[in-house]
């Protein structure tokens, strides 16, 4: 279980096919010298397990449910991802409730900074941003003004939705923190939606449908 609260970004050092499956190296100095084999670790919104852990990187193998639900299959050496590590039993909870279970792979299709480039008041060190991303269509019923959405691992507030895409605010620090600067509109990037809302939409539809008719027909058709 995670956060979204990302803790530092790691670079891809290569993507290789290994049978059924397909192994991804990441060098992460600082993060992968607290890892275990076999523990669990976000990677850019995928939970995986940590696999021939070194001192500045560790392996990780994509089954093919990550390759076809995940943009990591797509990704190219010196691509950079984001980790973080599990949140601990007692832990502060600073995102919402994020599983590392991707929903699907979304579209950026615009990362602006607030204030024009063309202002003498802009700082790209200092601007926020306006986050927008075409969601999957599977998604978008979970997404909700003011909820909560995880993208590309990072918890994130969804300020907009027009159906089809959320927009999204962005502060300097998740910029430059995450891997979002390192991104450009048309870039896959991971979805998962709030798990709380998924169960509160599940539950809806289980209301919504109609309580059973008895008819002659019915009584019938199952032998009554």
């Amino acid at each position: 279980m995670f956060t979204g609260i990302i803790e530092q970004t790691g670079t891809l050092v290569s993507l290789e096919s290994r049978g059924g499956v397909r192994r991804i190296t990441v060098e992460a100095p600082g993060l992968a010298g607290r890892l275990r084999e076999g523990d669990s670790l976000g990677v850019s919104g995928v939970c995986l397990t940590a696999l021939d852990v070194h001192p500045t990187l560790f392996h990780a193998d994509l089954a093919q449910e990550t390759l076809d639900r995940t943009s990591l299959g797509s990704l190219s050496p010196g691509a950079k991802v984001n980790l973080e590590l599990p949140t601990a039993a007692g832990s502060p909870l600073g995102g919402h409730i994020v599983q590392g279970h991707v929903d699907g792979t979304g579209t950026m299709t615009a990362l602006d900074p607030v204030i024009s480039e063309s202002s003498p008041h802009f700082d790209k060190r200092t601007t926020d941003w306006t986050l927008k991303v075409r969601v999957p269509e599977n998604v978008r019923p979970w997404m909700v003004h003011k909820g909560s959405v995880a993208v590309e691992g990072i918890s994130l507030t969804i300020a907009a939705f027009d159906g089809e895409a959320i927009t999204i605010a962005i502060l300097p620090l998740t910029y430059w923190r995450t891997n979002l600067h390192t991104l450009l509109p048309g870039a896959p990037v991971n979805v998962e939606a709030d798990v709380l809302v998924k169960l509160a939409h599940a539950q809806m539809q289980v209301k919504k449908k109609p309580e059973l008719e008895l008819t002659e027909a019915w009584l019938v058709a199952n032998g009554y």
